[in-house]
């Protein structure tokens, strides 16, 4: 089933909380909105979900404009942030309330048969009975994955779902959930602040900055091609490096980075560079290591302060530099935008090795 957001403004008073986002999903497809706290995925999710009205802009679900079509009647399933089960009702009868509670209310075998068919596919069937407080967080979450699922939606919308869960849990019902996916086949938005989380679930993801959707692409493409300074910045955890082209020269405000070769217009530009774009060398360079990270298989990620930027870099292979130690970095790959907003891929020099 597609998706079709087209134009859609959302104001909150005099402030914009979306402005003109158009989006397009495919059936089937797992889409992740990702962006800061106050970028507008929450108000996007609700404003598709009919949970908010929008002020302009058409919204069609399978091919059927549904704007002003009422959340009841979009046949959209919901799990929100803080699961929102009812503590009075049992398992069991959480899962069932919207099939209860629907229009053409299914007779109570189907009803049944169907709860349970859920529970046993979220592998939860044997808390049937018990109440939310007597299951644990990873356990309500399931449950109610299983409530939005039981009204067999068009679409399932996932508002932060793991940011109650710890990081071990998280992770292995962020597995579970896209194997899940991938059995029903429903079309799928996540809204999410967790870039691993939605590298590893999403087939596209929609970076959202103020109110706008900044690039709509593949994590690989995200990461390879980031269309502004925003995205080059948010994914990935880029540092910011300010410079001047000069001549098809890169030259950066901080000394320690040397100079490198970019086809830019002359003038005021930005690099963007993650820790495998910096090697760090023994030696002097201006630069200190600060911090070291161990990620375990044997890489380590050195933070290294160059003059007032602090910088994540690599460490250059055969050496082992500690913490306190002076070294010199190199820049070998990453970002560069001019003031105009053109953009090209930095390319390594010569091996520092």
């Amino acid at each position: 089933m597609t998706v079709e957001m087209i134009d859609v403004v959302r104001r909150f008073g005099a402030t914009p909380a979306l402005e003109g986002v158009s989006l397009t999903l495919r059936e089937g497809e797992f889409t992740a909105l990702l962006g800061p706290s106050g970028s507008g995925k929450t108000t996007f999710l609700r404003v598709l979900a009919g949970l908010e009205g929008s002020d302009s802009g058409t919204i069609r679900i399978a091919g059927q404009d549904v704007t002003r079509v009422a959340a009841r009647e979009r046949g959209i399933g919901m799990m929100f942030q803080s699961y929102a089960l009812f503590r009075h009702m049992t398992v069991f009868e959480n899962v069932a309330f919207g099939l209860r509670v629907r229009r053409r209310r299914p007779p109570e075998a189907e009803i049944s048969a169907r709860v349970r068919r859920l529970l046993d596919m979220m592998q939860v069937s044997e808390l049937e009975r018990r109440y939310p407080a007597q299951i644990s967080g990873g356990q309500r979450q399931r449950v109610a994955l299983a409530r939005a699922l039981a009204i067999e939606p068009r679409l399932l919308l996932l508002d932060e779902p793991f940011s109650a869960l710890d990081a071990l849990v998280r992770k292995e019902v962020r597995r579970w959930l896209r194997g899940l996916h991938d059995q029903l086949g429903i079309t799928t938005v996540l809204v999410t602040h967790d870039q691993e989380e939605a590298m590893e679930l999403a087939d596209s993801i929609a970076v959202m900055e103020r109110g706008r959707i900044a690039q709509f692409d593949t994590a690989q493409r995200l990461l390879s091609a980031p269309a502004t300074p925003f995205v080059a910045a948010f994914v990935g955890e880029a540092a910011r490096l300010d410079c001047e082209v000069r001549n098809g020269m890169v030259r950066f405000a901080n000394e320690a980075l040397g100079s490198v070769c970019a086809d830019l217009q002359d003038g005021p530009a930005t690099a963007f560079a993650r820790a495998g774009d910096v090697f760090a060398s023994s030696g002097g360079g201006g630069a200190r290591v600060v911090l070291v990270r161990e990620t375990g298989g044997g890489r380590r990620i050195l933070v290294v302060q160059a003059g007032d930027a602090v910088i994540d870099a690599t460490g250059v292979e055969g050496e082992h530099l500690s913490r306190g130690d002076t070294c010199g970095l190199t820049l070998r790959g990453g970002h560069l935008f001019a003031s105009n907003g053109s953009r090209v891929t930095i390319v390594p020099p010569t091996d520092p090795a």
